[in-house]
């Protein structure tokens, strides 16, 4: 139940963007940099909110937190589905950030972490293997939609499936998992000096750069996949069906790391992960000469980002510890949600700039920086 909410709540208020981005520009005059602003808004209000709900995680709040952020993002988004004005626009925007920062992934792997102890790692590898699926369900659907009934009713339809599925699938996921939670088990402590023990470590400064920029190469790419890839000649329909396969090969780089995890350092899957996605975005460049490098590029980009999603709350709490973890993983959160936020903003200012290559390029400097200081990190343990 976990992982269908966290796949419908990433594809209604984080894809929609990208999904439904050509279609809100043609019908409402306004500029891509002018648009960006109002995801930007909604990943830096996220930003600022997940250490917070960091520490009610660590309050036994989790439960509540997922299902009533999901509610609210619903809400949200049928207040977006009104927009007439940029105003509008941007302020329905950083109401769905505070949803995001309440019901995706950053509560749900601290939910499961606070729960669940050594235990997360194979129930946050089970939700990000369908959850995954998010961009498949949410670029086909929103093109449908947005063809046959006009972007607003696409937004609207997004926002009843966050009311009339998430919130019922994560209230009831939530009190299941408190129930059937090992009898016995002391919850961890809400340990208030963790983090500022955490956060004098260079360690943690390191994984919020290496996260940060990782999180900020994808961010780029995913919002403007479209137009990217019809910028290097590929139809409509074919950059539809290619930002669509990245979420089928997030599942697939999960898979991977399940099967063979146990046996490779953490630390290791980590810089690999990161290495693919500088690779990505090198294929990603050469494309326009060869248009079959797409799929290349999502295969090596999915699989990167699927599995940096199960990575990230694994090797903090292996570098870091699990004292205290929700506030900390949420204070790491918040570091990928900045530089996300800053994404689609950079992205459009590239892309007036200098066109396609030029964002290409960007990404993938970032990619190489969040590589670099991966190999700075040094877990406590192997695993």
């Amino acid at each position: 139940m976990l992982a269908v909410g966290q796949t419908l709540g990433f594809a209604t208020l984080y894809y929609i963007y990208g999904a439904l981005l050509v279609s809100i520009e043609a019908e409402t005059g306004w500029d891509r940099p002018e648009l960006a602003i109002g995801l930007t808004l909604a990943l830096v209000v996220s930003a600022v909110s997940v250490p917070l709900t960091g520490r009610l995680v660590d309050r036994g709040l989790g439960a509540e937190l997922l299902a009533g952020g999901a509610g609210f993002g619903g809400l949200a988004l049928l207040a977006l589905s009104q927009a007439q004005s940029l105003a509008h626009w941007y302020l329905a925007w950083s109401a769905i950030g505070l949803a995001m920062s309440a019901c995706l992934y950053d509560t749900c792997f601290a939910f499961l972490t606070r729960r669940l102890g050594l235990a997360a790692r194979a129930a946050i590898i089970r939700v990000t293997l369908v959850a995954g699926l998010a961009s498949t369900l949410a670029f086909p659907l929103g093109a449908v939609l947005a063809e046959h009934f006009g972007w607003r009713i696409a937004v609207i339809t997004f926002g009843l499936m966050q009311i009339c599925l998430t919130v019922p699938l994560h209230f009831t996921a939530g009190i299941r998992l408190r129930r059937r939670e090992r009898r016995g088990r002391p919850q961890p402590d809400d340990d208030k000096g963790a983090l500022r023990r955490a956060m004098r470590q260079w360690q943690f400064w390191y994984l919020c750069l290496a996260f940060g920029l990782a999180f900020m190469n994808h961010g780029m790419l995913v919002t403007y996949f479209i137009p990217l890839f019809t910028g290097l000649g590929a139809s409509k329909a074919i950059a539809v069906a290619v930002a669509s396969t990245v979420g089928p090969f997030q599942v697939v780089g999960r898979l991977a790391l399940m099967l063979r995890g146990e046996r490779i350092h953490i630390l290791f899957s980590t810089r690999g992960a990161l290495i693919g996605m500088t690779l990505a975005s090198g294929v990603l460049m050469l494309a326009g000469v060869a248009p079959p490098l797409l799929f290349l590029f999502a295969v090596v980009q999915g699989g990167a980002i699927g599995m940096m999603s199960i990575l990230r709350p694994v090797v903090i709490a292996e570098v870091l510890g699990r004292e205290g973890f929700g506030a900390i993983s949420g204070s790491i959160g918040a570091a990928p949600l900045l530089a996300n936020a800053s994404a689609p903003f950079i992205g459009a200012l590239l892309l007036e700039a200098g066109g396609v290559y030029a964002l290409l390029t960007g990404s993938l400097i970032i990619a190489a920086g969040a590589a670099g200081f991966a190999f700075l990190v040094r877990t406590r343990v192997e695993l």
